[in-house]
């Protein structure tokens, strides 16, 4: 049942957008009464070239596919949608290539709508204005920022709030794309703009924002979440997920360093006198959150720069005295590699960097991988990083005949490995670093972000 109080209901169908909207999912959040339509359109969870390149990660045809069942259920019930962080890194170019798709879909479709388009990509000059006048900070573990940084940076982009969002909604907007926000960003602007209380709110919009990832099958059709002032309640959007306590409470640990805290441009979410509460098998209720509003309202930033171009190499290993001694292997591979590479092309160690990965031996954890029985095929991922792309293919160069040959310390004969590739060097282009890792002091929210609206297709 509804709540009296006031309150708003809102699908929010997929972690990111092009991941693949089910039309039966977003249907059922139409049937159980949807308000509103929020989604979210990137992150910086794949990295630093998105931003750096200003490129988006989704495919064209994913992301329209999943737009246009967005806004066709959206104008045929007559409700906004909201799409946050467009083209991966929300550039001013990611805002635009979605805003242009979203045309393509009206003209096909017939439809017609008010887009507002918020860009939240800055320029150096204003990022070097603040810094000038000491209203930068730095973010752990980042050290001070210098105007050298923020020279290097191809892109920089704020981190928006709701702010911005709730002001589009207000001005009509039936679509709303914004450059880079934060994930809750999209849910809290549409419920802080209806006046809803703020706790319930930035908890709602924290335990959404990867969609069906707050339920028992995190590959569901997403879910709606209804929001009052006294709390919210988790819907799941397919038939056979639930929203259970358990799940829904667990979602505060999901890339958060607190599992009770979670800061926000204008302030902290606590949720450590949350309460979660099982409605029935499928539905949970969350009541007793609480938002601690900052003396200072702080924006983060984000920057990405050129840190050298890379050349990548992979080779199969399968020799069982090279596994059971990997590294050894590795540490001989990276001396007689230092040697070489001096000899050939006279570069010091601080001129480039090669990395060594061994996947199936120590790849992810590293030295925290825990012993046991050597394993049977290692694939060994070769990366070097240069100032320019020949230089780090010339250092492949030299690494290939160790990565195929590269006998261990004592044996008597050459092993042979088998590269994944042929040629075996694959040039990757420039490989961006983030390196902006710092807030900005702002008197209002909205200040570094930019609406603009247009009218796309008839309303006649």
């Amino acid at each position: 049942m509804r709540p009296a109080d006031r309150s708003v209901r809102i699908i929010f169908p997929i972690g990111m957008l092009g991941g693949g909207v089910t039309p039966e999912g977003v249907a059922r959040g139409i049937a159980l009464g949807a308000d509103a339509i929020a989604v979210d359109g990137g992150s910086t969870d794949s990295g630093p070239h998105y931003l750096g390149a200003g490129i988006a990660k989704t495919s064209r045809g994913s992301l329209k596919s999943d737009l246009r069942t967005l806004l066709i259920a959206g104008r045929g019930a007559g409700i906004p949608v909201v799409v946050t962080t467009c083209g991966t890194s929300g550039t001013d170019a990611g805002v635009d290539w979605v805003a242009g798709i979203a045309e393509e879909i009206a003209a096909e479709e017939q439809l017609s709508f008010r887009v507002a388009k918020i860009y939240s990509e800055l320029t150096r000059e204003s990022v070097l204005g603040a810094l000038a006048a000491g209203r930068v900070s730095p973010l752990e573990p980042a050290g001070t920022l210098t105007a050298e940084t923020v020279a290097r940076c191809e892109h920089i982009v704020g981190l928006m709030g709701h702010e911005p969002i709730s002001a589009a909604l207000a001005a009509g907007a039936d679509l709303v794309l914004t450059g880079r926000a934060s994930d809750t960003a999209s849910v809290a602007g549409i419920a802080l703009g209806r006046g809803i209380a703020a706790g319930p709110t930035w908890h709602a919009a924290k335990t959404v924002e990867c969609g069906s990832q707050c339920t028992t099958d995190p590959l569901g059709g997403g879910v709606l979440v209804e929001i009052d002032d006294g709390g919210f309640s988790i819907h799941p959007l397919d038939d056979t997920s639930a929203a259970t306590p358990m799940t829904v409470a667990a979602h505060m640990l999901y890339e958060n360093a607190d599992p009770y805290r979670l800061r926000e441009p204008g302030g902290t979410l606590d949720t450590s006198t949350a309460v979660y509460t099982a409605v029935d098998e499928r539905v949970t209720r969350v009541e007793g959150s609480v938002f601690e509003h900052a003396e200072q309202t702080t924006i983060k930033l984000e920057g990405a720069a050129i840190g050298g171009y890379e050349t990548v190499s992979l080779v199969g290993i399968r020799d069982p005295h090279v596994l059971a001694h990997m590294d050894a292997w590795l540490r001989r591979f990276s001396g007689e590699l230092a040697r070489r590479v001096g000899a050939h092309l006279g570069l010091q160690a601080h001129e480039y960097d090669a990395e060594l990965r061994a996947f199936g031996h120590n790849a992810v954890l590293g030295a925290l991988e825990p012993g046991g029985e050597p394993p049977r095929e290692v694939g060994v991922l070769f990366k070097a990083r240069a100032a320019d792309q020949a230089t780090a293919t010339a250092i492949a160069k030299i690494a290939n005949p160790l990565m195929l040959h590269l006998p261990l310390e004592g044996m008597t004969h050459l092993p042979s490995f088998a590269f994944a590739t042929s040629p075996a060097e694959i040039e990757r282009g420039a490989s961006y670093e983030f390196v902006l890792q710092h807030t900005v002091d702002v008197d209002d929210e909205s200040e570094l972000f930019r609406t603009e609206y247009q009218e796309v297709g008839s309303r006649g």
